[in-house]
């Protein structure tokens, strides 16, 4: 049964807020905007010609109005204000087509190279990093997160940029018709900027509660669908809707919380933007009967207040637009400040190794966070041959292979690759050199043929044969529908565990490096099949490091060498014959012999 708990969302530990914070945040998109400021240039001149001619054509307005209320309009007049109106508008939508086409379509390139970046880092990261940050966590970044930023950077920015522009003309030609009038109109605007103040920072708030807990919704359908044979067989289905449903519920409360705060400030703004508008009404209307105006200007007045009126009600929707890309911004950039455990030392090219050795000496080591050593003073040489490795559950054995393919850190001196410190080593050089098979094996959803050649793309067919021919996988896949290009489903769900097993075993053996490490991956091979397998092993890894953990005996007995590991540490190492000797491993190879017959 999986449960779900609430996360804090920051695998570091700290608070990542202020204004260090923001400009670390900012500094994630700053460059793109400097790469694309001539595309920005023209797009936000697009925006300033359609805000312009909308200013304008108030004035063509006030002149009709008032050609009509001093009997001065003709037909002919009056004609040549409407098209000259209707050319206006009409450039206004060819403007205004071209600022969408610039500015929007910038802010779709600025979300691509956001969520390129992004997948480089996942890449990038170690093992530790993924020990913290859950799949939850890392689709939310990948798909809400990116759409608030690219909303904010898109339409938000337009809307900002456009409003600030918008209101300062507007009011500009409001103060050119009357001063007065126009301090009636702005009288409420202190408490619009009050009110948005006070909403915008409930926002932030509730913006990231809803995206943590997307992350946990996520999270927990991936798990339910990656084990969804494991919760049948338990018949779980009803518990996991149920868990299901109350994250869902919380999900739906939390965004109704942020709906709350979106649906306050619109009202909001629109409530502050029709005082104006009452105001001007009676104050203009009462300054046009004493003449202090004409009609006209009161027309043209209330139509520039009109246009105010958009900027004051898209405070409101800017400020929850900005806010949810900034926190989105941050989120992103927390991820970002991430930085791997392993390091990847840059160095000269080293030519590739035929063969390969490695040295430990007292090597220890330590899962983060966890006091419990699982390797303690490991000394081991590891050559070319097969080395078997064995030992109770929990003895440190995965542990080694994971150290070894350089997952986790080690301590300078402890680990050294044909003579030289693996600290001192990028990281694709040591890792380009050993080929892994998982005791459980990571297989695609794609064709057998493609699962094998995922270390190998320029791999032929015939390659491909005898990799599968040496795992002993080749008349298994001849036997299924479609043969090579038959699709296995999600994690390999269409073959069987020993299958599975094979299949990545015979990738691992097309790759063809100079060390193989099984980390107890044939476990799940029948007897009779094993010993096929490890024919083929000896054949393809001659003169070659093979290191295979492994409890079985059948496969122990074929290795060089066995270290026999107990709470971390060599309990003994030798020969099969040598080891019967050593109690801890004869009464393993007794045990085996008795459960055999």
């Amino acid at each position: 049964m999986m449960r779900f708990k609430e996360q804090n969302n920051d695998p570091q530990g700290t608070t990542h807020e202020g204004q260090s914070s923001i400009r670390e945040a900012l500094g994630i998109i700053t460059p793109l905007f400097l790469r694309h400021k001539k595309r920005l240039l023209a797009g936000f001149i697009a925006v300033i010609v359609v805000d312009l001619l909308q200013l304008i054509i108030p004035r063509f307005i006030k002149q009709g109005v008032d050609s009509l209320a001093q009997e001065g309009a003709t037909e002919h007049s009056l004609f040549i204000l409407a098209v000259t109106i209707f050319i206006a508008a009409c450039i206004v939508a060819g403007f205004r087509f071209f600022w969408r086409y610039l500015l929007i379509g910038f802010s779709r390139i600025l979300e691509k190279s956001v969520r390129d970046q992004l997948f480089r880092h996942i890449l990038a990261m170690d093992q530790q990093f993924f020990g913290r940050w859950t799949t939850g966590d890392l689709i939310a970044h990948s798909s809400n997160d990116l759409n608030a930023i690219q909303m904010a950077c898109g339409m938000g920015l337009v809307a900002a940029s456009d409003a600030v522009f918008m209101s300062v003309a507007a009011i500009c030609f409001m103060v050119a018709i009357s001063g007065e009038l126009t301090l009636y109109a702005l009288f409420p605007m202190p408490f619009l900027a009050l009110s948005t103040k006070y909403l915008s920072g409930h926002l932030h708030r509730r913006f990231n509660k809803v995206q943590e807990q997307f992350s946990q919704l996520t999270e927990f359908a991936r798990n339910t669908i990656v084990s969804i044979r494991l919760i049948k067989a338990y018949t779980l289905e009803k518990l996991q809707n149920k868990q299901f449903d109350q994250l869902g519920r919380e999900y739906v409360r939390s965004n109704l919380r942020v709906a709350l705060i979106q649906g306050t400030m619109f009202p909001t703004a629109t409530f502050v933007g029709n005082i104006g508008m009452l105001l001007v009404l009676y104050k203009g209307g009462t300054m046009v009967v004493n003449q202090q105006i004409s009609l006209g200007d009161f027309v043209a007045f209330t139509t520039y207040l009109s246009l105010l009126i958009w900027p004051i009600m898209a405070v409101g929707w800017v400020t929850n637009v900005a806010q949810r890309g900034l926190t989105s911004l941050q989120r992103i950039q927390r991820l970002l400040s991430e930085q791997p455990k392993v390091k990847c030392q840059p160095q000269a090219d080293l030519p590739e190794a035929d063969q390969i050795t490695f040295h430990c000496r007292n090597l220890s080591f330590t899962y983060p966070g966890e006091a419990r050593q699982v390797l303690e003073n490991v000394t081991l040489d590891i050559t070319p041959g097969i080395l078997g490795i064995t030992g109770r559950t929990g003895s440190g054995k995965s542990t080694l292979c994971k150290v070894l393919l350089r997952m986790y850190p080690v301590g300078d001196g402890m680990l050294n690759l044909n003579e030289i410190d693996v600290n001192d080593l990028d990281i694709k050089y040591v890792r380009n050199h050993i080929a892994y098979v998982a005791q459980e094996p990571i297989l695609f959803s794609h064709s057998i043929s493609e699962n094998i050649t995922f270390g190998r793309q320029d791999a032929t067919d015939e390659d491909v044969y005898k990799a599968a021919r040496a795992a002993a996988i080749h008349e298994d896949i001849l036997r299924l529908p479609g043969g090579y290009d038959a699709v296995i489903g999600e994690r390999g769900v269409k073959l069987s565990g020993g299958q599975r097993q094979r299949l990545a075993l015979a990738r691992a053996l097309l790759c063809d490096r100079p060390m193989l490490v099984i980390d107890d991956g044939l476990n799940a091979i029948d007897v009779e099949t094993e010993q096929q397998v490890l024919l083929g092993i000896h054949s393809a890894f001659q003169n070659k490091t093979v290191v295979i953990v492994s409890h079985r005996v059948n496969v122990l007995e074929t290795a060089d060498c066995i270290v026999v590991m107990e709470n971390g540490k060599i309990a003994a190492q030798g020969t099969h014959d040598e080891l019967l000797a050593q109690p801890l491993y004869k009464v393993m190879v007794s045990k085996q012999q008795n459960n055999a017959r």
